[in-house]
Order: structure tokens, then sequence, then C-alpha cells
């Protein structure tokens, strides 16, 4: 990793932990001066994070409730300089000259988001977890990724796009800013498949505001086809776009993650896996994409269990069928196009009988939507005493044994 970018999540963390509430930190190339400036004698990320609290705690400004607007490092004869601000808009007023002193935490307060609560804490509403939040959606410029994109945007996040397709993750991106009058996204161009396209993705998101609070690990791809007619390359194509991949976003996403909780113990971050009512029971004529969610269901687990060292909770979320989304209507590639041609369901004559054969097989007689998953989300981050698990959101078709 970039040194300016390990240094970024290293001040995140600091602020955080006096603040008490989600920050943003936001690298700029050339930098100035800043009212906290620091020559660090270490550029390792314990030692970096330690001289980094030591100075906040001396300067003066956490005793007296205020964080600089700027701070600058000086490491190994190179300065690097951030902006700090409570929120995304706030690095835009400091570049615009309208905020010009220290930010105040009493003033903050009651526009505070959520700080992870302890044993014994009620917490916040559902509704207010992710505020000022960092997240990040993995596949998010259209299907399930979009409408995880839109829905933590309007719970008040901070949302990276990645997506392969940069022009859509540009063009939704532009749109969530301008519905919402504010800085509320920016589009990455990824490949999840390509570590190096995901670690520049995970140096993207520290340096453009110093970390992550949630990764929504969405992206994934489809091709149904029986086992003896199947090409084993595209058998491998998606267990590692769907399998593979996940663990390079963990590793990468996670590091981020583990820097801010070096300077910030008490913060979680959360790794969520979106994953398929597939990955709990088989599929067939399907045993590709069961396969590689099965498999990731155990990633999640191990994940979990690794992790939580460092304040970090995966889960997974196992949501039912998206009918309306591109992924199963695409008239040319969509899964019911897929289906009716691999004979899946029985006696179908048109995209529209395999449709209703598949709504039928829901109790509660619908597909699944964004507002589903987005709920579940939220209560995987609300739950602070919950990790290693695989959330089914299925209308009660798939449950859990």
């Amino acid at each position: 990793m970039k040194t300016e970018a390990l240094f970024a999540p290293l001040i995140r963390g600091a602020i955080m932990e006096k603040a008490r509430r989600p920050w943003i930190v936001h690298f700029v190339p050339g930098g100035e001066a800043g009212e906290l400036s620091l020559a660090l004698r270490s550029g390792e990320e314990q030692g970096a994070a330690g001289e980094i609290a030591a100075a906040f705690g001396a300067s003066g400004f956490f005793k007296e409730g205020k964080i600089p607007l700027r701070v600058r490092l000086e490491y190994d004869g190179t300065g690097y300089s951030y902006l700090t601000a409570p929120c995304r808009g706030g690095i835009e007023k400091i570049r615009m000259g309208e905020v010009k002193d220290p930010w105040e935490l009493q003033s903050l307060e009651a526009e505070r988001g959520a700080f992870p609560g302890k044993p014994g804490d009620y917490g916040l509403s559902r509704s207010r977890v992710v505020k000022d939040r960092i997240a990040l959606v993995t596949g998010g410029a259209q299907g399930f990724g979009e409408e995880i994109a839109r829905g933590l945007v309007s719970a008040g996040a901070f949302v990276f796009i990645a997506d392969l397709n940069r022009t859509g993750a540009e063009r939704l991106a532009a749109a969530l800013n301008e519905e919402y009058g504010k800085p509320a996204a920016f589009p990455i161009e990824v490949n999840v498949g390509d570590e190096a396209s995901v670690e520049n993705m995970a140096e993207t998101a520290a340096l453009e505001c110093g970390g992550l609070d949630l990764c929504v690990s969405n992206a994934g791809v489809l091709r149904a086809q029986a086992i003896l007619e199947q090409d084993i390359s595209g058998f491998r194509f998606v267990t590692d776009i769907n399998y593979v991949a996940f663990a390079i976003i963990t590793k990468h996403c996670g590091r981020l993650m583990r820097a801010q909780h070096t300077a910030s113990p008490s913060w979680t971050g959360d790794i969520i896996q979106i994953n398929s009512k597939s990955g709990l029971e088989g599929s067939s004529k399907n045993g590709a994409y069961a396969g590689s969610k099965f498999g990731s269901i155990g990633l999640v687990q191990s994940f979990a269990k690794e992790l939580v060292e460092y304040n970090i909770k995966v889960n997974a979320v196992c949501p039912g069928n998206f009918f309306d989304g591109p992924l199963w209507a695409d008239p040319e590639k969509g899964l019911f196009v897929q289906y009716l041609k691999a004979g899946k369901a029985p006696g179908a004559k048109t995209v529209e009988d395999v449709k209703a054969f598949y709504e039928s097989k829901v109790p509660m007689g619908r597909g699944c939507t964004g507002p589903d998953v987005i709920r579940a989300i939220l209560y995987l981050v609300e739950q602070i005493y919950e990790t290693g698990q695989a959330l089914p959101v299925t209308g009660g078709q798939t449950m859990l044994n």
C-alpha cells in the first residue's frame, strides 16, 4: 500500500477514537501546512498509529474538544497532507474557504452518526447506524448493487460505487450526488478478480476518505448449465469471481479496517458478502454458482474468526431471487432466458412461464427486492454481537436448519 494511503486510516482512527463518530480524512497531493504537523519516526502501522495518537493528545486539540482541519505528516523526507471533516461535504467547505476554524465536537453532537455500542447498550435507531459512515459496494453500478448503494446513501452513508462498468458507476454516483445535493457517492473502476485492481480500489478509498467502515462484497456472476455439458473454463470463471474475489476484497478492505482499529480499538468495521439462497441449498444445473456460494459461506465463517481480533465483523446476506434486476430479467443474458434454455422450469415455453414457476416457489409469493436486502445489511451493522452468520432473506423459501 502507498505510504499516503497507509497513514490516512491511522489519522482517521485517531480522530474517531476521540470524536466518537465517523470522520473523513482526505489526502491532498502536494498539500500544505496543517494546524497539526508531525514528523514520524516510524512508517509501520503500529508505530505510526502510536505517534499520531500521541501528537493529537499533546497538541491540545482533543483536550479542547476540537479537531484540526488540516494534518501534515513528514516521514522519510516526504510530506503528506490531509484535510479532515465530519462528512464529505465538509471537505468541500474547507476547499472553498467556507470553514476556517477547527471543528468543534460539541457543535457536531446533535448530528453525530452511530458509534459502536458496548455490551448492555441499546444503541441508536437502525435507520441511523450507517449515518456519515464510509461504505463501499462492489458491483454497485447495477442490479442488487445499485439498490444497495442507493439504500446506503438514503441512510446517510457516503458510498464508493465500485464496478467494472466505470461508465455505469460514474452515472449512478453523479445521479446520487445530484439527488441528495451533496457529495454522496464516488465511482471507482475495479476488476474484483484482479488483486492489483482491488488493491488500487482500497487505496482510493483511503486517499479519498481515510478508510472504510462497511464493505459490501456484491459483485458476482452466474452461468447456469448442467455439469455434464458445462465448459470447465466457465466453471472456473464463476468460482474466481464469486469465491476467490471475495477473499481478495476481504484482504485489502480488511487491511484498511485493521489500520483504523490500530488507532481506534473500539471502532467496529463490517464486511458483508451478498451471497444467495443457493449458498444454503444446492441448485440443479447451477453447480458452479451454488458451489461458489457455499464456499463463500465457509470463507465468511473463517474470516469472521480471524478478523474479530481487529473488531471487524464478517457476515453474509443470502437473498432470494431478485426477479426485477438485470441478472434475471435481461432479455438476452438474464437467468429467465438461461433457465428457459437449460430446461430448469418444467413445461415452460416462455420467459413469463419461467418467472411464474420461480415465483410459485416463494411462500411470500414474490421475489426479493433491494429494500429487503438493505434492511438485512443495516441489521448486521447494528448488531455488534453477530459475526460469521449467513442471513437468509428469501421470503421463506430457504430456511436455516
